[in-house]
């Protein structure tokens, strides 16, 4: 039997699955129209903006991009350091969960509770954070 993976990591693989998911999601989510298989197979030099569930996907997709690198740092920081605990299972286990919820709430066009489940994952980050510092 190898090593025990910490519940933490295997929530960093959940958070780069969802990742992987919202990559795909909003890639597809614009073809059709001017947005055709051959564009999207293409080297895309001409810009072709997209709107309406398109266009949140591709927001919640560059949101994504900009929080999980902090999360994902911050995490492997206190693994690094050995500072896994309680807040860091359950400040990692809340960024998976919002930022799971987030993606469909934002294609749906929910405002406020997308906006509340946003600061629940930045809520987890800075849990992660406070624990290195413990």
């Amino acid at each position: 039997m190898g090593p025990v993976v910490p519940v933490e990591l295997k929530l960093l693989m959940a958070a780069v699955i969802i990742g992987l998911v919202q990559i795909v999601w909003a890639a597809t989510a614009g073809s059709g129209g001017e947005r055709n298989f051959a564009w999207l197979a293409g080297p895309r030099d001409e810009h072709r903006p997209v709107s309406g569930v398109a266009a949140r996907l591709d927001r919640a997709l560059k949101n994504f991009l900009e929080t999980f690198p902090l999360f994902a740092a911050a995490l492997i920081a206190c693994v690094i350091a050995g500072k896994l605990g309680t807040l860091t299972l359950y400040g990692a286990g809340l960024y998976v969960i919002a930022r799971g919820l987030y993606v469909p709430l934002y294609a749906s066009g929910v405002a406020l509770v997308r906006t509340l489940v946003w600061t629940v994952s930045v809520v987890g980050i800075v849990m992660v954070i406070v624990a290195f510092f413990r």
